[in-house]
């Protein structure tokens, strides 16, 4: 009897081991954006020739966005979704699918198994999105982040033939233009930053121009920096001082032996005969 119940133990222990791909694998996804980063912690069912939406998940109900635990957001950086701000933290994201359009959920249940304790008192964020129809069928259920900007980018929920979009905006350019004014007035200084700020923030080529000139001052073999002071003289239209400094641009980038830097001068000095 004592042989009989060991060998079983030893049985169940033995299976109890055994690791298998799980239906339903977890992904985490992480999005450098804005000042902060935008993380995604996520359950990914596949179709297996089901049909998803009207079948698999319930139109017009309550949806945990995945399977299993509660699809988590997390923001590192107070960001703006649908117009209204969402300060740094974790949240749950939940939705409605529905045929004319998605309601969107953020939610403080991050501890939610799906949607089991979900409730409206926890939500955050509500807003309604118009679903888009996807060319070919997504047979895992899908998040990826699109569109990355400076100060905004998407969200994307895809499976089978449905994608949604999540806009997300972030205001940085008053907080880098208070950082890029604090550093300038140390002993090193931020000449580099402050021309791709003025230029590509401010939309202030000359006052990026001012601050170009300084870096390449700074740092004279930096052939990055001569083709971008090349663009803005170009974009200021001085075709004489562009062609000058993107041929210091070529020669230093020719001898660093990058041959990308080479390229792209050439190409823009064909812009400037």
């Amino acid at each position: 009897m004592t042989i009989a119940i060991a060998s079983c133990f030893f049985a169940v222990t033995a299976i109890a081991q055994v690791k298998m791909p799980q239906p339903s694998p977890l992904q985490t996804i992480k999005q450098e954006f804005a000042l902060g980063s935008i993380e995604v912690k996520y359950s990914r069912p596949a179709a297996k020739g089901r049909k998803v939406f009207g079948d698999l998940v319930r139109m017009n109900q309550l949806w945990r966005t995945g399977a299993n635990g509660a699809t988590i957001v997390r923001f590192t950086d107070a960001v703006e979704i649908n117009g209204k701000k969402v300060d740094t933290g974790s949240y749950a994201l939940y939705t409605i699918p529905g045929n004319e359009s998605w309601e969107i959920i953020l939610n403080k249940g991050i501890s939610n198994w799906g949607v089991d304790g979900y409730k409206v008192s926890d939500d955050v964020l509500r807003f309604k999105v118009t679903p888009m129809n996807v060319k070919n069928k997504v047979e895992s259920f899908t998040i990826q982040f699109a569109d990355i900007k400076p100060e905004t980018c998407e969200m994307h929920i895809i499976w089978e033939k449905t994608a949604v979009a999540i806009p997300i905006k972030a205001t940085i350019k008053s907080r880098i233009q208070a950082q890029l004014e604090d550093a300038l007035k140390g002993d090193k200084k931020p000449y580099w930053q402050a021309a791709q700020f003025y230029n590509e923030y401010d939309n202030n080529p000359s006052k990026a121009l001012t601050y170009a000139n300084e870096a390449v001052k700074e740092n004279p073999k930096a052939f990055w920096i001569w083709l971008y002071k090349a663009k803005l003289e170009k974009t200021l239209g001085d075709k004489t001082a562009a062609m000058a400094s993107s041929k210091t641009s070529m020669q230093l980038a020719t001898e660093a032996k990058n041959a990308d830097y080479e390229k792209m001068n050439k190409d823009l000095q064909k812009t400037l005969k």
